[in-house]
This record gives structure tokens, C-alpha cells and sequence, in this order.
């Protein structure tokens, strides 16, 4: 039995798992944050809140893909995934802050695609960021 917590196909259903439970979890808390509503926007056919949520979603990938990389653990890998949503967050909260000309959340909401584009590759380069600086 012990051999079987170690398997490749158990570790990475594990992973999998918390990955999925995680990102619906900072999703959500991202759905608090802004004044739209996410899925009900891109249902819509909102191509900004579409491409900001894409770079969310990437952003938050892509910091677990790092935290997996560099660490055995799942508790570890767990960790470093939330401290890189909470950095992706407070992200989004600097490019509102530093943008006072507009409000980038009413931007998106209105379907500007300039405003939802410049928000996804700055989750996305943060994410980037953020991941290099994980370390096992």
C-alpha cells in the first residue's frame, strides 16, 4: 500500500485534483473581486472578460505548473500555488491602482478588448514572475 501513494498515476491524479480544486476556489474569489460576472459575460459573447479570465486561468496554471516542478510535496505545491494566486491578485489590483484615467474592471465589464487583452498578459507575465522565483 505504501508503494501506492508513490505511483506516477496517483501522484498526478492528486495533483490534478487540487489543481482543478484550486482554481475553481481562486475563480470564484476572483468573481467577487470584479463588478462583472464572469461567465455570464463571456456567455454573452465578451471577448475582454473572456481574455482577462483566459489570463487568469493561464496565470494560475501556470504558477501551479512552477510549484509542481520544484516541489515533491503536495502540501508545498499547495502553498506556493495559493501565495501565487494571491500575488496574481494583488497584480490586478496595482493595474487598477495605476491606471486612475479608467477603471479597468468597467473597462472589461464593457467589453473593451484592449483593456481585457493588456489584463491577460499581465497575468500572464506575472505568472511567469512568480514562478521563476519558486524554488524547492
Amino acid at each position: 500500500m505504501e508503494n501506492f501513494w508513490e505511483h506516477i498515476i496517483v501522484v498526478t491524479t492528486a495533483r490534478y485534483s487540487v489543481f482543478i480544486l484550486c482554481t475553481l476556489l481562486f475563480l470564484a474569489i476572483f468573481e467577487l473581486v470584479t463588478s462583472y460576472k464572469n461567465w455570464q459575460e463571456i456567455k454573452k459573447g465578451n471577448v475582454a472578460v473572456a481574455m482577462a479570465t483566459g489570463g487568469k486561468l493561464f496565470g494560475i496554471a501556470t504558477v501551479f505548473r512552477f510549484s509542481i516542478e520544484h516541489n515533491d510535496s503536495l502540501l508545498i505545491s499547495i502553498g506556493w500555488g495559493i501565495y501565487g494566486f494571491v500575488l496574481l491578485m494583488i497584480g490586478y489590483l496595482i493595474f487598477e491602482f495605476l491606471t486612475p484615467a479608467m477603471k479597468v474592471d468597467e473597462e472589461i465589464g464593457k467589453g473593451n478588448k484592449a483593456v481585457g487583452l493588456i489584463s491577460m498578459v499581465i497575468s500572464v507575465g506575472l505568472a511567469y514572475v512568480i514562478g521563476a522565483s519558486i524554488v524547492g
